[in-house]
């Protein structure tokens, strides 16, 4: 009978003051067109978090709210249930007895699942409240995790999409079934591993000691598992050609393809590069997540991207101009594209055409046209760009660029009245001129066109979970290239490693950079080709704050560490 008595979460929602009278009623008339629930409406129009909601439930069912904000799996709980438990049923263990097992859910009432959990752990279950959110986090994360991925992912299908001419995707499921065979299983469960792990690459490497698997986490090389043997090496990159549709019998020179694995209830993308060593062959795969970069960076904003205030406000100013060229510049994998991605999210208002041509669409923005570059099929950047400069657009995105060709059409669209973003592999903001101008790009025409040079790198952020304060010595700050009066009375950190960062004593990456504006005065010195060292002195001069400044400005925050620091920019 106490199920009628149950006071309807609405009214305890208004009673603890996070919904409003007026935000009820719009949720109970949206009640009535949807399936959907009470609580799933309300979250998802931004009426309320779903911390708030657990806590709600938690008092109309009387059960205890648990905030697993900052929690640890515990993984001697995980070894005595079956390893995909915790993703067929959603649930985090807190404690185990013989008789009982404590857990927390996001949604208590859904007693078919909770009823079938009790069976197959054969313990009377006792609940607590989490949200979604932070049960979620809590599943993805820590070591113990990983061990169940492992063993889950043999369960787990991973499905190859193939596409064809016509376009549309055929789907050749491969299921990891035992009779699959255990090349198939170790490359699928590699791949979940890495997605799991927030990897961007993973590098298979053959040496004397055998074949080595390696992911790349926050642009560093972490050692996946122990070397497995040499004889695996042929048909692990057989595999890969397969998946790739790369030619098999084709060993002496690098190959390059792609595929995409629909994993649950997203579709990721690989890049495959396979190149050819005196030990047989290495492969090399890209990941392209575009889901988790939108994840990572809780949309995509400058802000959040970690670029210092001075110079958003620098930088807001420069891509809001009219037209001309926003050159971005740095090494492979240095977030220039992300940077331009944030750019364009901020200057889109719906009144302008922006196009972007890239190789390949690394993340889908809405409402804006983005082309793939196809080289088999003859769309090249230059070829593109030209027909884009006929679709009327107001904006214009060059995923890089890589040839005079493209760079001539570039500079003549932002001389005719074109912004246009784009990225060039250069090491600082004034190599780029020199790269423009042995592109054989005309001088004048490129610096009266050229908006702004922003040069950028990617810092890793010490792990906050097991970070800890370490005091250096005058002459080790020296040595470090850094000024020890500048970090007087700051606290300074240094990484450990724990289960929240894989060991690795960082977690994420925040990105540092230099902005050069141009002014009239470094226009004429560009044009009269005086030396770097010059050029410099005149942009300091104007306000820029080279590379090595934004790093040690990271550093006096406590954001990231010196030896971090020393890793990613030179000392001037």
């Amino acid at each position: 009978m106490s199920h009628y008595k149950r006071k309807k979460i609405g009214a305890i929602l208004v009673e603890r003051g996070s919904l409003t009278v007026e935000q009820l009623a719009i949720v109970v008339e949206q009640l009535g067109t949807t399936t959907q629930r009470f609580g799933t409406i309300a979250v998802s129009n931004g009426l309320l978090d779903d911390e708030e909601l657990a806590q709600a439930l938690a008092e109309q069912l009387d059960l205890e709210y648990i905030d697993l904000q900052n929690f640890k799996m515990d993984s001697e709980l995980l070894n005595q249930l079956p390893p995909d438990a915790i993703y067929r049923f959603h649930f985090v263990p807190l404690e185990i007895t013989d008789h009982s097992m404590v857990i927390a859910v996001s949604d208590p009432t859904d007693v078919i699942n909770l009823d079938e959990l009790e069976l197959q752990v054969n313990r009377q279950i006792q609940l607590r409240v989490a949200s979604e959110s932070a049960l979620s986090i809590a599943i993805k994360t820590g070591e113990g995790t990983r061990r169940v991925l492992r063993e889950v992912s043999e369960d787990f299908m991973l499905q190859l999409v193939k596409e064809s001419d016509r376009g549309e995707e055929i789907l050749s499921v491969e299921t990891l079934s035992d009779d699959s065979s255990p090349i198939i299983k170790l490359i699928n469960t590699t791949v979940i591993d890495a997605l799991s792990r927030r990897a961007s690459d993973i590098h298979i490497e053959t040496g004397f000691d055998g074949v080595d698997i390696k992911y790349r986490i926050d642009g560093v090389l972490y050692k996946a598992n122990e070397s497995i043997d040499q004889h695996f090496q042929a048909p692990i990159i057989s595999r890969l050609k397969v998946m790739s549709e790369l030619d098999i019998s084709e060993r002496r020179i690098p190959q390059d393809g792609r595929f995409k694995v629909r994993f649950g209830a997203k579709t990721i993308d690989f890049r495959v590069s396979i190149m050819p060593s005196s030990f047989g062959e290495d492969a090399v795969i890209r990941i392209l997540d575009k889901e988790s970069i939108a994840s990572d960076l809780k949309g995509l904003t400058l802000e959040n991207l970690g670029v210092s205030e001075r110079e958003i406000k620098r930088l807001r100013r420069k891509i809001r101009e009219p037209y001309g060229m926003v050159l971005v510049t740095g090494p492979t994998g240095s977030g220039k594209t992300t940077t331009l991605y944030a750019a364009l999210t901020e200057i889109h208002t719906g009144e302008d055409k922006i196009i972007t041509i890239e190789d390949p669409v690394e993340y889908m923005l809405r409402g804006v046209l983005q082309i793939p570059v196809n080289e088999k099929k003859g769309l090249t950047f230059a070829k593109g760009l030209r027909s884009i400069l006929r679709h009327d657009p107001d904006k214009i995105m060059v995923g890089e660029i890589r040839d005079s060709e493209t760079a001539q059409i570039a500079v003549q669209s932002a001389l005719t009245g074109h912004l246009v973003f784009t990225t060039v592999h250069a090491n600082n903001v004034f190599d780029v001129i020199g790269r423009f101008i042995h592109m054989g790009i005309d001088p004048y025409n490129f610096v009266s066109c050229l908006n702004c040079v922003l040069a950028q790198r990617l810092v890793r952020k010490v792990c906050i979970s097991c970070r800890r304060p370490v005091t250096y010595s005058d002459d080790e700050l020296r040595d470090g290239g850094v000024d020890p009066e500048r970090f007087r009375g700051k606290t300074l950190y240094e990484s450990r490693g724990c289960d929240a960062c894989h060991g690795t004593g960082y977690r994420g990456r925040v990105a540092i950079v230099e902005l050069l504006e141009l002014n009239d005065h470094i226009r004429d010195l560009i044009i009269a080709k005086v030396p770097a060292t010059q050029l410099k002195a005149a942009a300091r001069e104007a306000g820029v704050l080279f590379l090595r400044d934004s790093a040690e400005e990271k550093l006096a925050d406590g954001i990231t560490t010196l030896k971090e620091i020393n890793r990613v920019t030179f000392v001037e």
